[in-house]
């Protein structure tokens, strides 16, 4: 009997994809861009180290407050949150090599080229979005994995804050 339990929490514990990839879904909620809310984890043996959204440079007016800045079909007040997530490793002296990275969405080409170079190992993402095909060229060549999660509602549809939200 007692190992039935055990089975059962097991069954219940979500697995490492499915966590990292709702920490990157939470960070996208942190988003400024009124066009696309994307987040990124950035993890190394199962710690997560790092993180981004897109949004506007520190200081700057964002595009939930003023719009977006469109030259060319691109947002070019917003960096992406691959690339935040990497200047915040940066900033912070802290190397992104052989890291794994959780994008709520399939990274653009610029942002696939800073994953590359920074030496992250493997992309996990959650959305097809406007998927380039150098990108997945660059990619291979390379030889970075790259892997799309779909999260599993079993885990989240239980999800409560219980008393947290209700008022005083």
């Amino acid at each position: 009997m007692a190992e039935n339990n055990i089975n059962q929490t097991k069954d219940k514990r979500i697995p490492w994809n499915q966590y990292f990839m709702a920490q990157a879904l939470l960070l996208s909620l942190r988003s400024t861009c009124t066009r696309l809310e994307v987040g990124a984890t950035l993890v190394k043996d199962r710690r997560i180290f790092a993180g981004g959204y897109n949004g506007s440079v520190s200081g700057d007016s964002h595009c939930i407050d003023e719009g977006c800045y469109v030259v060319d079909g691109h947002c070019i007040r917003t960096i992406h949150a691959e690339i935040n997530a990497i200047l915040q490793c940066a900033k912070l002296g802290v190397s992104t090599d052989g890291a794994e990275i959780y994008v709520t969405h399939f990274p653009c080409l610029p942002c696939t080229k800073a994953i590359l170079q920074a030496g992250i190992k493997k992309i996990y993402y959650l959305n097809d979005y406007k998927n380039n095909e150098y990108a997945k060229e660059l990619i291979d060549h390379v030889g970075v994995e790259v892997e799309q999660v779909k999260l599993d509602p079993k885990y989240f549809e239980n999800i409560s804050f219980g008393n947290f939200f209700k008022k005083n």
